[in-house]
Parts: structure tokens; C-alpha cells; sequence
């Protein structure tokens, strides 16, 4: 076995952390009788030799020897394997770094390389795949089929083996892998996706197994999503029953394995307790699928997802659950109902259920309002038994920690406050003040607090008295600024002496950071922070712009006199200012608003800056100082276009503008009219990304209803 591995010069040749020289025993890992030796080689060969699916000269010459461990029926775990070479040699070069096209002196040209020379050779000795369709392990046979489908080159002779394999194969998962391999050759291989599209209609219909059935619709939809029937909804929930009830009865548990103390060892945990107890934990993949080919046909995902939501089956609802979260951080839609039903999960006795339902409540924001009830009733279970201990069973702040109450620890309770404060829901105030009782509050509860209103003023003293607790360390930014921001969030004027003493006593590590939070929470408190004011004058002249010009904006709420605040932000409009240090003095000159009419000349010229933020904050002061809206409006309406994320700022002025900025109606209508939200990204999102794309359609429909007005 591994014959040859010592001709290797391997010191020669790199991974992601140096030389090579640790390849030959990472191999020889993947061969070994001990389980935990294998996942540990496994777990170096994808952190160090295809890193971040990166693919190095050592990923090339490890290619032969891991075919043929592949290749030998001694070796165990052939399946993980099987899932690294398809990771290898699986990497398809997008359109514009196809090799022919790329410079040999291009950055990018090794890389594309190495892909290209890895997919080679795998393909040239893909021929061993074949055979593992029938492997006798079942692990090995789940593997297989994506790997023939990804790397073989006779995507018309593999069609053909896994049609027939099916037709044999009993393992479920296995049928599953081997539909969703056949739905991979008709994506990649457009000769071949009509049969296969019609195959897969037909398997969808005459399969016996409800499971195969629902396989065979996933990958329909995939290859033809545009043909995706309008009865859709209906005929998957009636799958969705039939694999359920045909599933009842004990789950038979899976094979234990010991852990080891890799990421691949978690991962592969965490994978084995999401599916415990579940008797068909992959309609979730399925699902993801077919909501993936749905695209935005939102109306059907959501009739979908409320279909599941009201399973009885807790495995359907957590997968709808997540499911929905996916979409809804995508997609603009009416979701009152899913919330209100994921709400009702906060109560079932199934943990998992719950902690994806308080995850997902939580990033909602003003969208998480109707299960604002769920939220409070869940929070309200055992108030008042707790034990006095701060602990997470029976905890003293009576905000039900215990698990028999629904949460076990304080993040799940802390999650599920989060979700109702970030709602806007008032019942909110007395729970925080017990959470601010605690030993340690999570940060995110105190940001959360800027949508109380008035009510949350009664949070003030407690605030006070923990900025009052915190040491003048160099952690003092990180266990001040959530405080700080509460403080002015709540309007708790009664701290000016907590906060000075954290701004006189900032130390050298990010002490203007701390500077500026603790100037915006005086600028807060306005008039109410005329005790300060000698430290803000003092402090119109530092060397950073955002605490300059912080400290000009709380100068001016504190004494509405300009005096020197204008000199002071004026300083920051100068050729050759950084964009960040114009965009401060010109947000803070907005701030102040025609008082400041006399610095719309210095703000000109960032109209024409390079920087699309310094153009957006210098038009939108112009119109806030000057009322200038003919030159400040095509500006703000050229950003729009150039930048989504701009798009709440811009919208904001519109909607200040009112009738003068009439001719963005039309750049209003449609955004009101996308389904799609602005700031989607495919495979990454943001805390705050549905909060803001609500923002912005907020601040658009009354952008509209002042334009409509002034039309009148």
C-alpha cells in the first residue's frame, strides 16, 4: 500500500503551513485500523493540504495515493475519501479564469492550474469509483455516486450506472445520493438534461418510496426550475405525511464513535445530534433543494414552510424553521403567519426545536412582533422561583432558566429576550432590569434597547451603576461602549459623571474609541450634559475627526450655540481630508442643519469626490444645511444605483426632501416593488440585514407618501 509515497520529495513541495514533509504520515493516518488516527489525518489533509479547499503542489502528488487507498477494500473509511478527492478535484474554473485566458504572470494563474491538473487527474483514474457503487460498505456506496458525477469523464456512461444502481440500492440515503447525482450529470452536461429532466419526472411519479419521490421533484426543480408545476405546494406536503407516517415508530440509533479533538470530529458530531431521534433528518437537504430551484417564488416557500410548521412531526419544524430563515433573510415577503407559528415552538418540550426558534426570532427585529406573545409568555414561566443564584438552573432573575421551563442556560433565555426587545415589545423593560442585575448582561441586549421608547427610561440606574462598576483598563472600550450606547439610547442624563469619567479616564488602548461613544452618548442627553461641556471644547481640537466632530455635535446639543463647532468641523473639509474624516464633519454638519447654512461651500466639492460615501454625506448635508436639493438630488439619486447599501441613507434625505425630491418617485416605486431584498448576499448575512432592509422600505413608503402629498 501507498507504494512509492518515500520517492516523493515531499520537504519540497507546500500545503497552507509550510513544507510538505508531514504529507507521507497524514496518508498513512487515512490507512490506519484506529478510528480516531483516521478522522485525525483526515482532519490534516483538509486543514492543511486542501485548506479552504485550496488545492497546492502536495495536493497534486497526494492524488495517486489517494486513489488507491480508495481503490483497497482493507481500508476503512473509503467514503470520507471518496468525499475529499470529490473536494479536490471538483473545483470548476469560473468563466473569466479558464486557464487559456490567464497570464502565466497572473496571481491567479498557479491556483487555476493546480485546479485544472487535479480534475485531470482524477479523471484519469475516476474508473475506480465505478465499482464503489456496489462497495458492501454503506458509507463508501452514500460517496460514490457525487463523485461520478462530478469527476468521471463518460457523464453518459455514469448516467447509466446509477439509473441501474437504483433500481438494486436499498440503503435510503444511498437511493437519495444516487437521484442527486443523476440531477448533478443533467446540470453539468446540457446534452443530457432533457432524458434526464424527463427520467426524474417519472421517477417522481411512479417511485414507490415517498422518500425517492420527493428525491426525484428536489432535482426536477433544480434542472428545470422554470417548469416547477403550480401544484407544487400541495403535492410535497402530501409527501412530507407520507414519509412521516411511514416512519413512525423508534428510531434505531446510529453507530457511536468516540470523539476526537478535531473540527472535522465536532463537525461530524454536531451532525449526528441534529439528526438523532429524527426518523428522516434528510428531507431537510431535500428541501433546501427544491426552496433553491422555488427561487422567488416566495408565496410558494412560505406555503410551504407554514405546511411544515404545523407538522406534528419536531424534525419538520426545526427544518422549516432554518429553511425559513434562509429565506427571509433573502426574500421580502408576508411572514406574519410563519413567525407567529415559529413563535409556538418556544414552548415544545423538544430543546433543539426551541433553540432554533429563539435563533431565528432573534435576527428578525420588527418582523419577530407577532411572536411577541410566544416571547413573553416563554419569558414569563417561572418569574419569581429562581433560587437567588444568578445560575441557569433556577435562576435568581426569574426569567423561567431552568430546563424543565423551556431554556436551558442563559443563552437561550438571553436569545429569546433579545428577540422580544428587538420587536419593540415593552414587556421587555422589567426582564432587562433583571438581566442587568446579573453578574455579566449580553452585549446585544444592550444594543437592543433603542426601541423601547420612553418606558425604558426606568433602566437608567441600573445602567449608571454598572458603566459606574467597570475598570479603566485597556478592556474599558469592549465593557463600556454597550453601556454607553444604552445610556443614550434610554436618554439616562442622570450618568454625565459616570460618563465623564470614562472619557477623562480612556486609557491608551482604543482611547478614541472610547471617546467617541462616551461623546455620543452626551450629545444624546443634550441640554442635560452642560456639566460636560468644558471637556467637549477641550476636545473640538484632537487629533482624530470622529472624536472632534462627536464632540462638536454634542457641543451643539448641549449649548445650541455654534461658536467654535463650525471652525471645528470645517477643519475636516479640506483637500486632502481622508473620505472617513469628511464624512464625519459632514454628518455632523447635517446633524446641526441650517444653523449651519454657512458651510455649504466647503461641502461642495465632496459632491465630486471619488469616494461614493464622501459624495452621499456631503449631498445630504448641503440639502440638510441649505435646502439645496436641485444639486444635492442627483447626486443622492447617483449613488443609489452605484450602491445598494446606500440606499437607507439616500432614501432618509428623500424622504426629508419630501416634495422636492419628486423625481425620485419612480426610484422609489420600484425598490418598493422588489422582492428581492437590497442587501442580499447568497451564502453570507449580517445580524442586522433584515433590519435594515426593513428600514429602508419603511423610510421609502414615507419618502413616497410626502412626495404624493406635495403633488396635491
Amino acid at each position: 500500500m501507498l507504494t512509492g509515497i518515500e520517492e516523493v520529495d515531499w520537504a519540497s513541495l507546500g500545503h497552507a503551513y509550510g513544507p510538505a514533509d508531514d504529507v507521507p504520515e497524514l496518508l498513512r493516518g487515512l490507512a490506519s485500523a484506529d478510528p480516531a488516527e483516521r478522522e485525525t489525518a483526515l482532519d490534516g489533509m483538509y486543514g492543511a493540504v486542501h485548506h479552504q479547499g485550496d488545492v497546492y503542489d502536495s495536493t497534486l502528488a497526494c492524488i495517486p495515493f489517494l486513489l488507491e487507498l480508495v481503490a483497497d477494500p482493507a481500508v476503512q473509511d473509503r467514503g470520507c475519501i471518496v468525499e475529499l478527492l470529490t473536494s479536490i478535484g471538483g473545483i470548476e474554473l469560473d468563466d473569466d479564469e479558464e486557464l487559456d485566458e490567464l497570464d502565466p504572470e497572473d496571481e491567479e494563474f498557479i491556483p487555476a492550474a493546480n485546479y485544472a491538473m487535479a480534475a485531470a487527474a482524477i479523471a484519469a483514474g475516476a474508473d475506480v469509483f465505478l465499482g464503489l457503487v456496489s462497495d458492501p460498505d454503506p458509507e463508501v456506496r452514500l460517496a460514490a455516486p457525487c463523485a461520478l458525477a462530478s469527476l468521471h469523464p463518460e457523464p453518459a456512461r455514469v448516467l447509466t450506472l446509477l439509473r441501474e444502481r437504483l433500481t438494486v440500492e436499498r440503503d435510503t440515503e444511498v437511493r437519495l445520493a444516487l437521484v442527486a447525482a443523476v440531477g448533478r450529470i443533467a446540470l453539468r452536461h446540457a446534452s443530457l438534461r432533457t432524458e434526464t429532466v424527463d427520467w426524474l419526472g417519472w421517477l417522481a411519479r411512479a417511485a414507490q418510496d415517498p422518500g425517492l419521490r420527493l428525491a426525484a421533484l428536489a432535482q426536477r426543480a433544480r434542472c428545470a426550475p422554470g417548469d416547477i408545476p403550480d401544484d407544487i405546494v400541495p403535492w410535497v406536503t402530501g409527501l412530507l405525511e407520507e414519509i412521516r407516517t411511514s416512519a413512525l415508530g423508534p428510531v434505531a440509533p446510529g453507530t457511536e464513535r468516540a470523539a476526537t479533538p478535531t473540527l472535522i470530529g465536532q463537525v461530524r458530531e454536531l451532525l449526528e445530534e441534529h439528526a438523532a431521534g429524527r426518523p428522516a433528518p434528510w428531507t431537510e437537504e431535500l428541501l433546501r433543494t427544491l426552496h433553491a430551484a422555488l427561487d422567488d417564488r416566495v408565496d410558494d416557500r412560505i406555503a410551504l414552510i407554514l405546511a411544515q410548521l404545523r407538522s406534528p412531526d419536531w424534525g419538520q419544524r426545526s427544518d422549516a424553521i432554518w429553511l425559513c430563515g434562509g429565506l427571509i433573510r433573502i426574500w421580502r415577503g408576508r411572514y406574519e403567519e410563519v413567525v407567529r407559528l415559529v413563535g409556538a415552538q418556544l414552548n415544545d418540550p423538544e430543546p433543539r426545536l426551541r433553540e432554533a426558534a429563539t435563533s431565528f426570532l432573534e435576527r428578525l427585529f420588527e418582523l419577530g412582533a407577532p411572536a411577541a406573545d410566544a416571547l413573553a409568555a416563554r419569558l414569563a414561566v417561572g418569574t419569581g422561583t429562581g433560587s437567588g443564584t444568578g445560575t441557569a438552573q433556577g435562576s435568581g432573575s426569574g426569567l423561567g432558566g431552568s430546563p424543565q421551563n423551556g431554556f436551558v442556560g442563559r443563552s437561550g433565555r438571553d436569545g429569546a429576550l433579545l428577540a422580544l426587545a428587538r420587536a419593540g415589545d415593552t414587556r421587555a423593560v422589567p426582564l432587562l432590569a433583571r438581566a442587568l442585575e446579573e453578574r455579566e448582561v449580553r452585549r446585544e441586549l444592550l444594543y437592543a434597547m433603542d426601541g423601547l421608547g420612553p418606558s425604558a427610561a426606568m433602566l437608567a440606574p441600573l445602567l449608571r451603576r454598572r458603566l459606574a462598576e467597570v475598570e479603566l483598563d485597556e478592556r474599558l472600550y469592549d465593557r463600556a461602549a454597550p453601556l454607553l450606547y444604552a445610556l443614550a439610547a434610554v436618554r439616562g442624563s442622570q450618568a454625565v459623571p459616570e460618563v465623564l469619567r470614562v472619557l477623562r479616564g480612556a486609557p491608551s488602548n482604543r482611547r478614541d474609541w472610547v471617546r467617541e461613544s462616551a461623546l455620543r452618548t452626551l450629545a444624546a442627553f443634550g441640554p442635560a450634559a452642560q456639566k460636560a461641556v468644558p471637556d467637549m471644547r477641550r476636545l473640538l481640537a484632537a487629533d482624530s475627526a470622529t472624536v472632534a466632530t462627536t464632540a462638536a455635535r454634542a457641543l451643539w446639543a448641549a449649548e445650541g450655540d455654534l461658536g467654535e463647532v463650525l471652525t471645528a468641523l470645517e477643519r475636516w473639509l479640506r483637500p486632502g481630508a481622508s473620505g472617513a474624516d469628511w464624512c464625519s464633519a459632514a454628518q455632523a454638519l447635517g446633524e446641526i442643519g441650517p444653523a449651519a447654512a454657512s458651510t455649504a461651500a466647503a461641502l461642495r466639492p465632496g459632491l465630486a469626490s471619488r469616494d461614493l460615501w464622501v459624495r452621499v454625506r456631503s449631498a445630504a448635508a448641503l440639502w440638510r444645511v441649505s435646502g439645496d436639493a436641485a444639486t444635492a438630488l442627483p447626486v443622492l439619486l447617483a449613488a443609489w444605483e452605484e450602491n445598494r447599501h446606500a440606499r437607507v441613507d439616500v432614501a432618509e434625505c428623500l424622504a426629508e426632501m419630501g416634495p422636492a425630491a419628486s423625481e425620485a418617485q419612480l426610484v422609489i416605486l420600484t425598490e418598493l416593488t422588489r422582492r428581492r431584498r437590497h442587501n442580499a448576499r447568497e451564502g453570507a448575512s449580517g445580524s442586522h440585514d433584515i433590519h435594515l432592509d426593513e428600514k429602508l422600505l419603511t423610510v421609502c413608503r414615507a419618502a413616497l407618501a410626502r412626495m404624493e402629498r406635495g403633488a396635491f
